[in-house]
């Protein structure tokens, strides 16, 4: 290799061929090369200068506020980049917890399995989405915007925007002493197109078309079983007949005395609110709040249409009603808030939990003229639009009943050990209708009854379309619990299993934490009063800053001065007297 080859990057944007044409002669012909050697001068300058620098560098960082500045700069730095891609990363999901926020989604998907991981159902079950199960003929549901609806252009088009959605895995508590299920997302369509996708028919009863109830102004006791008189004490033989469905049937379901729920029927309401009753509504919400038990919950999120063609009822007793008004929370407009409340005399039953079950299971019965209602019990608040829940739960998955499932039990015979457990009703009731259950049949619950996938609901809240079908479903539980314990998840299985075994139709038994999504749980007043009050917050005492050491004295009325320079140093540098130089330091 010549001389001329020195500072060549050989190997590199052809510099090769530059260094053959060098060897072969050709030198003079080729421009200077760019890069070349730097000369030694150069480089001793450069090295002198790095061993100037580099000591001063190091002189610099020693300094502690100096280092102290740089790894603040550095944690700030580390900060912002990882914020960066913590948000780049979760810009790409939405998950919406007790629905402050919430996902569109849109009915026209496939049908596809779910696997639920993670949730709190212990048995480890795959879940076929339901917008299928609940067969039987249905009547053309509209789900596209119609033009008439005051809020819907029909321009609207319903995007999928939850095609892809999938449970994420459940975040860390927030509060490491408080244990138990958590509410998880929900995709649910805004409320302008969720109001567009109501069915603009009823659903078509399976098999049964006419249902009628028994009327009975003497109601007699013939077997020697419980039961109430406002029930009407149906015999066996009655009970069994109610499970033969037929195209018209007639059953006992509650107000056998009367002329109407409500009039002299032993659940007594005014005649200002039975006219209030029996008022046509697509929709309504309702609640009950008997022995004074719960404090009424406001409901939050309600969308103004809502707010206008959805009526909120709060059921109360005479005993709920004196408090109420006592503590000025009841006026004569009869409201609370969003609640039209409606004062119930006469109940029929001593146990205030058993008069609830009433307007709980019977609602069709009170609201002759009602397609749909969202039962909630008092304790809860309700923190999603009524519109937005009914689509999600029932018009969605082509149902016309929803129940949560338990979070936890799914037996009922597991059911009934916790509730003698926690002392809920008599152990000797529930094991009196647990026997009479297996005798007819009743077994632990296996992955056989797939696609059942639950014998235990968490039945404090309800999604139902008033039809006859799921109206004798609702009577036939109230009977149960009229007949047994007023613990209605014994029976519910019971009741569902008997009328599916009969015609094709099916409850959608949503998760648990679905349920928790659109309401909150509030503790019952009992347990309000018996609770501590809660710690007053810790006074925060603002000691005054230190006064600046300064070289003065003070003088005080007695002439004597005082240091304002404190520390154990000074008791041993003021312990001279006289005029030296220490005394003048205070």
């Amino acid at each position: 290799m010549t001389g001329g080859s020195l500072g060549l990057r050989t190997g590199s944007y052809g510099s090769l061929q530059q260094l053959q044409l060098i060897q072969n002669g050709f030198s003079h012909n080729l421009p200077t090369p760019g890069l070349t050697r730097k000369s030694s001068k150069l480089l001793l300058s450069s090295s002198r200068e790095k061993d100037r620098v580099l000591p001063f560098v190091c002189r610099f960082l020693g300094r502690k506020r100096v280092t102290m500045l740089l790894l603040v700069v550095l944690a700030l730095l580390v900060f912002v980049f990882n914020s960066f891609t913590v948000n780049k990363e979760s810009s790409n999901v939405i998950i919406t917890q007790h629905s402050e926020s919430v996902i569109p989604y849109r009915k026209d998907r496939s049908s596809s399995s779910i696997t639920f991981a993670g949730m709190e159902d212990k048995h480890d079950i795959k879940i076929p989405s339901t917008e299928n199960t609940v067969t039987g003929n249905v009547k053309h549901r509209i789900l596209i915007p119609s033009p008439s609806h005051p809020l819907i252009q029909p321009s609207t088009v319903v995007r999928d925007h939850c095609e892809n959605f999938a449970f994420p895995p459940p975040p860390p508590p927030t509060d490491r002493k408080r244990y138990g299920p958590r509410p998880c997302p929900v995709c649910y369509l805004p409320v302008e197109q969720a109001i567009a996708s109501m069915p603009s028919f009823s659903s078509e009863s399976s098999v049964l078309r006419n249902l009628t109830y028994v009327y009975d102004e003497n109601p007699i006791r013939i077997e020697s079983h419980r039961g109430s008189e406002f029930g009407g004490f149906p015999t066996l033989k009655q009970r069994n007949d109610s499970y033969d469905i037929k195209e018209s049937m007639m059953v006992h379901c509650g107000f056998v005395k009367g002329s109407k729920p409500g009039h002299q029927s032993g659940f007594d309401v005014d005649e200002a609110d039975l006219m209030e009753l029996e008022m046509f509504h697509d929709i309504i919400v309702a609640s009950a709040v008997f022995g004074n038990y719960d404090i009424i919950q406001q409901p939050k999120n309600i969308s103004e249409f809502s707010r206008k063609n959805v009526p909120f009822y709060m059921f109360i007793d005479e005993e709920t009603e004196a408090y109420m008004t006592n503590s000025s929370v009841l006026g004569n407009s009869k409201r609370v808030g969003l609640w039209r409340i409606i004062v119930v005399r006469n109940v029929p039953y001593s146990d205030a939990r058993r008069n609830g079950k009433i307007p709980k299971l019977l609602l069709h019965r009170l609201f002759p003229n009602v397609r749909y209602s969202l039962w909630i019990d008092g304790k809860l608040q309700l923190v999603v639009d009524p519109y937005q829940i009914l689509e999600r739960f029932l018009w969605r998955q082509n149902a016309n009943f929803a129940i949560s499932r338990h979070y936890k039990r799914y037996d009922v015979f597991e059911e009934a050990e916790a509730n003698k457990a926690a002392g809920k009703y008599d152990n000797s009731t529930i094991n009196e209708q647990i026997d009479f259950y297996i005798k007819e049949g009743l077994q632990p619950y296996s992955e056989a009854k797939f696609p059942i996938t639950s014998d235990v609901p968490e039945g404090c809240v309800i999604i139902k379309e008033h039809i006859p079908i799921t109206n004798l479903f609702t009577c036939n539980w109230f009977n149960e619990v009229d007949r047994f314990t007023s613990r209605d998840q014994l029976s519910f299985s019971t009741v569902r299993d008997k009328i599916m075994g009969k015609v094709n139709w099916s409850i959608n038994m949503f998760l648990d934490c679905e349920r928790r999504n659109f309401v909150i749980q509030a503790y019952h007043r009992e347990l309000l009063e018996h609770m501590p009050p809660p710690r007053p917050p810790r006074a925060i005492i603002r000691l005054p800053l230190p006064l600046r050491q300064s070289t003065k004295s003070v003088k005080t009325p007695t002439g004597k001065k005082i240091s304002l320079k404190r520390g154990r140093g000074d008791k041993k540098r003021h312990r001279k007297v006289g005029g030296s130089r220490d005394s003048k330091s205070f």
